[in-house]
């Protein structure tokens, strides 16, 4: 396994400009788990990647529909965010999401610790750390 790449951010557009570099390495099937704290850059990271890819429309954070797709662009895109699983059995029903996580969508995960580690396999991990202020780190493997 390639060793983890380490990027450093000091506002919301070098985040987004992460993403959208990140974005170049990514094709349909692909799952990328997103994790990091409230209000670490997570969104903000998936606006980069899904700008590079030809998205258009607004990129928000499906917090309270868990999924929201993309299909504009040159990719399918799924954008998962996983906060409001309970941990229980919506987070262990494998099916939950299966038309988001088919092979013909790049998948997009935040909150990936609220299901079980068994149900997501990922092709790629980012994690995206506070440094203070408008710093971040953001970590790809």
């Amino acid at each position: 396994m390639p060793s983890p790449v380490e990027n450093l951010s000091t506002n919301p557009e070098q985040t987004e400009a992460l993403g959208a570099e990140f974005a170049q390495s990514l094709k349909a099937g692909d799952r990328v788990i997103i994790s990091g704290d409230l209000g670490a850059g997570k969104t903000t990271f998936v606006r980069g990647v899904c700008r590079a890819l030809g998205v258009q429309s607004a990129i928000t954070s499906p917090t309270f529909t868990i999924a929201r797709r993309y299909d504009e662009g040159r990719i399918p895109i799924s954008h998962l965010d996983l906060y409001r699983l309970s941990g229980g059995a919506d987070a262990e029903d494998p099916g939950l999401l299966d038309e988001e996580l088919s092979a013909e969508r790049l998948a997009l995960i935040e909150w990936p610790q609220m299901a079980s580690p068994e149900w997501l396999s990922a092709t790629y991990a980012v994690e995206l750390e506070h440094l203070g202020r408008d710093g971040r780190k953001v970590t790809i493997q």
